[in-house]
């Protein structure tokens, strides 16, 4: 399904923004995939499947119309918990991969899923566009101006279906506020403030540098960032607060809050 208006009629066809496909329990909406044939239905692939990247999935899933068909991680571990989670929605294990290379030359992926550290966005979405992928890549988009520019120009280049996390977009309570604000019924705006007091990290420890785990493809995870020795502050989700790999909160919720 690599050609554009047939994923765009396919997409709309699914209705992902449809309050009815996100408020339907995954048990439910499995019993559905048998009915569809499997020609008739989207093939995902996910890029980096421990946190948004699989929640975004799980979330695609929920209609009976999409598959996923392939998962990538640095860790084993991961791998196989999410590749289970999968079986359990689908019914049938997804391809696994530790380089996301070796997926994106997978001919039967329609669309990537991109969940990667914010540091591997820029590399992961230009080689997905040039593997023919339609792409949904979490947000914040890349940790410089000069990446996004890059992103921007491979995108509109490749005429794929590319779209970049910021899902408030797509709730009709903000649409109304701006069309509310651009109205100029509150008149002219000289200063706006936002702030997120986000808790959910918890605190940080200062932790020594230690062996990387078993399972785990450490310099594949650096991978454009610094090559430095294995450290449990830097993994996973705690990541954000580190310069080499993201922005903290401010680019992590910040570009929410500052893109509305």
């Amino acid at each position: 399904m690599n050609n554009r208006r047939e994923f765009i009629k396919k997409a709309a066809k699914i209705g992902i923004g449809s309050q009815f496909i996100f408020n339907t329990p995954l048990e439910l909406i499995a019993n559905n995939r048998s009915k569809i044939s499997s020609n008739d239905k989207i093939n995902l692939g996910v890029i980096g499947c421990k946190g948004m990247g699989w929640s975004n999935m799980r979330s695609i899933l929920k209609n009976s119309e999409t598959d996923c068909i392939a998962l990538c991680d640095i860790d084993d571990r991961v791998l196989e918990e999410r590749s289970e989670n999968v079986k359990d929605i689908t019914g049938k294990k997804p391809k696994i991969y530790n380089d996301y290379r070796k997926l994106l030359e997978n001919k039967d992926i329609d669309a990537v899923v991109i969940g990667t550290p914010d540091h591997w966005h820029c590399l992961n979405l230009v080689d997905a566009l040039d593997a023919d992928k339609h792409i949904y890549c979490e947000k914040p988009i890349s940790n410089s101006i000069k990446e996004a520019d890059i992103m921007l120009k491979a995108s509109v280049e490749s005429k794929k279906c590319v779209q970049v996390g910021q899902w408030q977009r797509s709730g009709g309570q903000y649409k109304e506020a701006m069309n509310y604000l651009w109205s100029g019924n509150i008149g002219k705006v000289r200063l706006v403030k936002v702030w997120a007091y986000m808790g959910w990290y918890g605190w940080v420890d200062n932790l020594k540098d230690t062996k990387t785990p078993k399972g785990v493809d450490y310099n594949m995870w650096l991978g454009p960032a610094p090559l430095r020795k294995f450290n449990k502050n830097r993994f996973h989700g705690s990541f954000r607060w580190y310069w080499d790999y993201a922005g903290g909160l401010m680019t992590d919720w910040g570009v929410h809050e500052i893109d509305i």
